[in-house]
């Protein structure tokens, strides 16, 4: 585990992070990926598995990218709308939400990948899985004021 990912594994770091370094993090992750041609960003720098995502957006059907923290499920990925611990869902969510296909880059691998909105028993069961790869999701949802945060799977297509 290399320094970075120790800090931010650290439940005392990330609550600062969440709570006063947010737009720090998000500026970081534009100027990493404007240098890198989209290569690299802040969860590759820190070593924590991220994807970056494109969707049509659900009003304008203008293509929107989106870095976001994965946890593996069996063939696919899970990936949580939970927008640092804000009190609104990330804009990604709502056009994933409405898509039916998006476009996945893992580091140098793009896939195309079906996605599925998480519900009921199946959205609980990937809750616990996402909770156990990345604890400091109960920060962030302790700070969302009751809002549950979007869960989604993403399978690769063939």
């Amino acid at each position: 585990m290399n320094p970075l990912q120790r800090l931010a594994r650290n439940p005392t770091a990330y609550r600062w992070l969440v709570l006063a370094g947010s737009p720090l993090i998000e500026a970081l992750e534009s100027v990493l990926r404007f240098l890198s041609v989209g290569r690299v960003g802040v969860l590759e720098l820190v070593g924590l598995p991220g994807v970056r995502i494109t969707v049509s957006g659900r009003k304008t059907g203008l293509a929107r990218t989106a870095t976001v923290l994965s946890a593996p499920a069996g063939e696919g990925l899970i990936v949580v709308g939970s927008n640092w611990g804000r009190r609104r869902h990330p804009s990604w969510s709502a056009n994933l939400k409405s898509a039916q296909r998006v476009s996945v880059r893992r580091g140098r691998q793009v896939f195309t990948a079906e996605v599925r909105f998480l519900t009921g028993a199946e959205r609980e069961t990937a809750w616990a899985t996402v909770l156990r790869q990345w604890p400091n999701y109960r920060i962030a949802e302790s700070l969302a004021g009751g809002r549950q945060f979007r869960l989604f799977l993403l399978t690769p297509t063939a």
